[in-house]
């Protein structure tokens, strides 16, 4: 059974910011925590391949969010090959945090039967290998001159996925908005994929042919880090303090992103 609270909240008309080439640019505002808070909207933004902000609409829409910092997840090369953030028409402290080395297409990946086994064991493998800069990237949010901030990464989904998930979990948010915040990533891979066959044909045929679980964004697959994490640690929140985020940024997570509802 749909609960109708969690998908009306994900779903808020206020979440997404309609972009034309970038497709999974939202707000993670609105959510409900167990403390009786919830998170600030206008505050704190996730995304995907923010480097094609290009056009006059989208780059004016952006500029209206006010943003202060953009951390950047993705690799140097998909930098060096997609470009990145336009920061020379928009004033912001730009932060390269590579998760990974390498990304998924780059290197050789176990053979999955099952999408949300593929990305199970994508997403562990990213908290072991990337766990420091998960911490780093909160540790950024939580600088009171950074925010407004938006993180992104390729598509918005894993990279991101995964921080958003270790921030809203620390917040204190509960693993249903929270899997139902990375499930919206399905809609917005099928708004990029529609839209690369009309603008950039190079990037849909790149979609024809990656593996399918490359752009699954299945909530289940969620569900299980969390509650393997929960299980290990106590909750998420004994996690990311022991990868190394302190105290006191997470004190200062909750001002700075959390309201009285």
């Amino acid at each position: 059974m749909i609960n109708t609270d969690v998908d009306g909240t994900a779903n808020h008309p206020r979440r997404l910011i309609g972009l034309e080439a970038v497709h999974n640019f939202r707000d993670l505002g609105g959510y409900p925590t167990e403390d009786g808070r919830s998170t600030k909207w206008r505050t704190l933004f996730r995304a995907d391949g923010l480097y094609r902000l290009r056009g006059a609409d989208d780059m004016s829409r952006v500029r209206q969010l006010g943003l202060k910092s953009v951390i950047d997840l993705r690799t140097e090369r998909e930098q060096r090959e997609q470009g990145i953030f336009p920061t020379d028409d928009i004033e912001v402290t730009f932060h390269h945090l590579s998760i990974v080395d390498v990304t998924w297409s780059d290197t050789q990946t176990p053979v999955f039967d099952d999408e949300v086994e593929f990305l199970v064991w994508g997403y562990r493998d990213m908290l072991e290998t990337g766990s420091s800069r998960f911490a780093d990237a909160m540790h950024v949010l939580a600088q009171t001159e950074s925010i407004p901030a938006v993180f992104h990464c390729a598509a918005g989904k894993d990279r991101t996925g995964v921080l958003a998930a270790l921030l809203l979990s620390s917040l204190g948010v509960d693993d249903a908005h929270i899997c139902a915040d990375y499930g919206l990533t399905q809609d917005a891979m099928r708004r990029s994929i529609a839209w690369s066959q009309v603008h950039r044909p190079e990037l849909a045929q790149r979609y024809a042919t990656i593996p399918k679980a490359y752009l699954a964004a299945d909530p289940r697959a969620m569900q299980i880090i969390l509650t393997e994490i929960a299980k290990q640690y106590g909750s998420v929140r004994s996690f990311v303090r022991e990868i190394g985020v302190t105290d006191a940024a997470m004190n200062a997570l909750e001002k700075l992103l959390l309201e009285k509802r």
